[in-house]
């Protein structure tokens, strides 16, 4: 594990934030490195969801009730100091067409592969349950290589799906048989997305996922 020293920390939201450190290392965008505070606490694994050329690295993390590392991790201030891991993962987009599908901060990965220029061709469904929380919205919008659709569950809005993500592709009369479809989100998420997308008639092998717990 390496230290690294905070340069932000923001919270998005109540009980969401935005980490930043300098970034040293290459990586590909949709990888995940390992954080922790100190020895004690094992490290947990967070998607990177910056660009992968940019001066920082952005790791977005909401607190978990409960939990041994998140609310240590919220209360850190700039210059503190973490410890991270190496990048790995194979959650890695390579078509140049594909749909992605996020909930929740599951849509980290997903920033990191639209903000290092892999947006064109792709459609991106982002679900949230209140209007603030769908993070990146304003960088998400301005990119014109991007469709980009919004589902909120519990607000409405002008331009926006009322509706959990599943309801939205529950509607759709014929989805891409062709595309390879990732999902980055709670477990629950995941397998109620992949069960509807096979039952619409995409293989389970364009299925591609990546579980937040």
């Amino acid at each position: 594990m390496k230290r690294k020293y905070i340069s932000d920390l923001v919270e998005l939201r109540k009980n969401v934030f935005l980490l930043s450190f300098q970034r040293d290392f290459d990586f590909i965008p949709g990888q995940v490195i390992g954080i922790s505070i100190n020895e004690k606490i094992p490290p947990r694994l967070y998607s990177i969801a910056s660009d992968c050329r940019s001066e920082f690295v952005n790791i977005l993390f909401d607190i978990k009730d409960g939990g041994s590392l998140t609310p240590h991790m919220a209360r850190l201030k700039k210059g503190h100091s973490i410890f991270i891991s190496d990048p790995k993962g194979s959650f890695i987009c390579k078509e140049k067409e594909a749909v992605f599908i996020a909930t929740g901060t599951g849509i980290a990965p997903f920033a990191s592969m639209i903000f290092s220029d892999f947006a064109f061709g792709k459609t991106l469904l982002q679900g949230a349950r209140t209007l603030d929380s769908f993070y990146f919205e304003a960088a998400f919008m301005k990119n014109p290589d991007l469709k980009y659709v919004r589902c909120c569950s519990q607000e409405k809005a002008a331009g926006i799906y009322y509706g959990r993500v599943s309801h939205y592709l529950r509607e759709q009369e014929k989805l891409n048989k062709e595309l390879k479809y990732y999902l980055c989100g709670s477990a629950e998420m995941v397998v109620d997305i992949r069960d509807i997308l096979i039952s619409k008639g995409i293989s389970f092998d364009n299925i591609m996922s990546e579980i937040y717990f």
